[in-house]
């Protein structure tokens, strides 16, 4: 009633509020016109209503604060309105008076400050072109609460905007912000530009809080602020959520005094994608200068930092997926995968602050899942070179952390093993970069326990006492290149891991390319290029291999991998049906009962070879003088078949590498060539896409390899160039690492086609390896 009262003033001060407000501008509307003091003690929030209610109606009118200080309970923003705050205007929060916090019957899903919204200096709820510009000042005046329980009457943030549209702040400084300078939530269409928020010891907490919001541009700011600074959050105050997608912040400086500089969550009921962190720099962070976790169920997925600088930060990089289920539901831990980050440096990496919510000087990054929920695929750090502190002994190496799934801060896992980045729980790692410490330390650079497909190429700085640089443990499918800061290789200790296998490699040879006596070549126009080698008549050594005698092979394998052997042969009888063979110099092997044949034929060899990556031999000796030896094959493809002549060229697209929708990269089944494979989710809908290119229009083979398991025909409708689907059946493979291939023909386009396998059925489709693509 008091409020309604002093709207009257004005009025019975014979103040002619519209006329004034038309002689200065049709667009522009003067909070002074309309009532406002600026002298620092009147509250003027009733006149500043009026100036907004007038310039929405205009409408798009703009607000105009000159030189002062504009003392105010809570400003009511409507939509169609430009808050132009002039150099030297400086909005105040009253220290009393401000809106009461709505009622929310969804509290119990996040804090008081993310539920509430009315208690904020300006309030905006289901607006739209709505924009804070000029050089002027929002200050909470230390009267905006920084507590989850505020004082009764006081406001808690300087700018809350609800499921806004087209909103922009510009320009303007924002201090003191209490518990966030500025918090939207599901709102779209954003753009936050050469703002500043200032940090003071009393009166801030969060600096700029993105909630359920997407098509939002952070640039060219200066955010700063005691808790969480940027961050990115999908709680349930407005009973609902929203992806958070394309986001973008760039060319910002970011510091938090306390906590986290980049954030996503603690809050994450909804799902983010699509979000670019580009340009930035980070002054400071009490806990993580990149910080990413899923507590509530989100999928957290496409995110990439680039150019990132990291100084004063007690944790540099910190990603967890944890299981605190508060949300509706109580959903199950969410995802956090297809995360990259490029050009990350960072010096000086401890707390900014002596004391505070850090819980340590320094914390070694961290990447980890749960035990039953890894984190990834696709978690790949490029370019990464941190210098941490270091310092410890090496007995802290033998540290195990507890889970925590149900906490989020970086401090719960205390000193962790490793110095540089200790992963735990994760699939798909790829780091390249350079670790390096201040001060010795002797645990290793890197550690990553319980997880897959790990490739590390790595700088590490070796510690005097450290007994290895790189620890894996219980990882299927590990692979580290790379050396220590002086130049020396890296020490690796494996415990129950495997390494990566090579990617399958098929190499064909001739026979005659190096023989010596009395292997002899001889002309047939049947064989391989007009010729093939057997032993002179009348020589035989069934009980050794002959010195000499030989045919050898050379083949450069570019992958490691276990390689079976293949050769085209005639073997006329059991009298003339063997040979001897070894691969580089190691033991002879009898070759002995050929598949018989008068003609040229087949045969796989009775032996494997484990070849690394490089050149290699394999050599035939005589045994019987009337076998007849054409050419060689070495594979180390499971399903690879020898062919007669040259294999036509074919050209291998990986799925894992392909546009995948709902679905995801594992590598759990072994067989599969590349770096995994791609398991879609079990509904109709979801697709793998690959990008193809064909020297010339024409006809082409595509070959899908897959597998299925289960005993269920899981069809997909292939289409290129988004033409008309054709219907390609994958019935059960008899088991999940057993793999084919289901071909079909079609046209592609010169230059850049598109092929996409979409699954058609409730039991989504087939795990999907990669396509093999023949002609045109």
């Amino acid at each position: 009633m008091m409020r309604g009262l002093l709207a009257l003033v004005p009025l019975l001060l014979g103040l002619a509020v519209p006329a004034t407000a038309e002689a200065r501008s049709a667009a522009e509307f003067n909070v002074r016109d309309y009532g406002a003091t600026g002298n620092g003690s009147t509250n003027d929030d009733d006149a500043i209503d009026r100036a907004v209610n007038a310039a929405s109606a205009a409408p798009g009118g703009i607000v105009v604060f000159p030189p002062g200080n504009y003392r105010a309970r809570t400003i009511h923003l409507k939509s169609n309105v430009t808050i132009r705050l002039d150099s030297g205007a400086t909005v105040r929060a009253a220290g009393s008076g401000m809106d009461a916090p709505e009622s929310n019957p969804y509290d119990d899903y996040q804090d008081f400050g993310h539920s509430h919204f009315n208690n904020s200096l300006f309030v905006g709820r289901n607006v739209s072109n709505v924009h804070f510009a000029g050089a002027g000042t929002i200050d909470g005046d230390g009267n905006l609460s920084t507590s989850n329980s505020p004082p009764s009457g006081a406001g808690n943030k300087a700018i809350a905007l609800i499921e806004c549209a087209n909103v922009s702040l510009t320009g303007i400084t924002i201090r003191r912000g209490g518990h966030f300078m500025a918090l939207l939530n599901g709102c779209h269409d954003v753009l936050i530009d050469n703002l500043k928020t200032v940090y003071a010891e009393n009166g801030v907490r969060d600096g700029i809080n993105l909630i359920n919001s997407w098509n939002v541009t952070l640039q060219n700011s200066r955010i700063e602020a005691s808790d969480d600074a940027v961050a990115l959050k999908s709680d349930f105050a407005l009973g609902h959520t929203y992806t958070s997608q394309n986001v973008r912040v760039r060319n910002t400086t970011i510091y938090s005094h306390e906590n986290n500089a980049m954030q996503f969550g603690s809050e994450t009921c909804g799902s983010f994608r699509d979000i670019r962190f580009d340009d930035i720099t980070v002054l400071g962070a009490g806990k993580a200068g990149i910080g990413m976790v899923s507590m509530d169920g989100a999928i957290i997925e496409d995110v990439r930092y680039t150019n990132i600088s990291l100084t004063k930060t007690t944790t540099p990089i910190f990603m967890k997926i944890g299981e605190r289920r508060r949300c509706p539901g109580s959903p199950p831990a969410g995802r956090i995968r297809d995360i990259t980050l490029t050009n990350v440096t960072g010096t000086n990496l401890t707390a900014p602050e002596p004391s505070g919510t850090t819980g340590g000087p320094e914390l070694t990054s961290t990447i980890t899942g749960l035990p039953a929920v890894d984190i990834g695929p696709g978690i790949t750090l490029d370019g990464v070179k941190l210098t941490v502190p270091g310092g410890h002994p090496a007995s802290d190496a033998s540290r195990v952390p507890a889970e925590f799934p149900t906490t989020y801060p970086p401090r719960d896992y205390g000193t962790r093993p490793a110095f540089g980045i200790w992963s735990r729980h994760v699939q798909g790692l790829s780091i390249k970069g350079e670790i390096r410490v201040d001060e010795n330390d002797n645990r290793p650079a890197f550690i990553v326990d319980d997880g897959s497909n790990i490739r590390l190429d790595v700088t590490a700085q070796r510690g005097s006492g450290s007994a290895y640089d790189v620890g894996v443990s219980g990882i299927q499918g590990y692979a580290v290149t790379g050396a220590n800061t002086s130049g020396g290789a890296l020490r690796v200790r494996a415990t129950n891991s495997t390494p990566v296998p090579g990617n399958p490699v098929s190499l064909y040879g001739e026979a005659e390319a190096a023989v010596t006596a009395p292997m002899q070549v001889q002309p047939d126009p049947a064989a391989s290029g007009g010729s093939y080698v057997s032993v002179a008549p009348g020589n035989n050594s069934q009980s050794a291999a002959p010195a000499t005698g030989h045919a050898t092979l050379a083949f450069t394998v570019p992958d490691p991998g276990s390689f079976k052997v293949w050769a085209r042969v005639i073997a006329p009888t059991t009298s003339d049906d063997s040979f001897w063979v070894r691969a580089d110099g190691g033991a002879w092997t009898s070759w002995n009962n050929i598949p018989l044949g008068a003609s040229w034929h087949w045969a796989q060899l009775p032996v494997t070879y484990d070849l690394s990556a490089g050149a290699h031999t394999v050599t035939f000796a005589y045994r019987e003088d009337g076998a007849r030896l054409d050419r060689v094959a070495i594979s180390s493809d499971p399903s690879f078949t020898p062919s007669d002549g040259p294999a036509p060229p074919s050209t291998r697209y990986e799925a894992e590498e392909a546009t995948i929708a709902q679905g995801v990269v594992e590598s759990n089944h072994a067989g599969f060539t590349g770096t995994g494979f791609v398991n879609g989710d079990n509904a109709a809908g979801p697709y793998v896409e690959w990008t193809v290119t064909a020297a010339q229009a024409g006809t082409a083979t595509l070959a899908v390899r897959h597998a299925n398991g289960t005993t269920v025909n899981r069809p997909m409708a292939v289409s290129v160039n988004g033409g008309a689907p054709v219907t390609v059946n994958f019935p059960g493979t008899g088991a999940w690492t057993t793999w084919a291939n289901a071909t079909l023909s079609a046209q592609l386009n010169a230059g850049a086609n598109t092929v996409r396998a979409t699954s058609t059925t409730a039991n989504g489709g087939p795990n999907l390896d990669h396509l093999a693509v023949t002609g045109p």
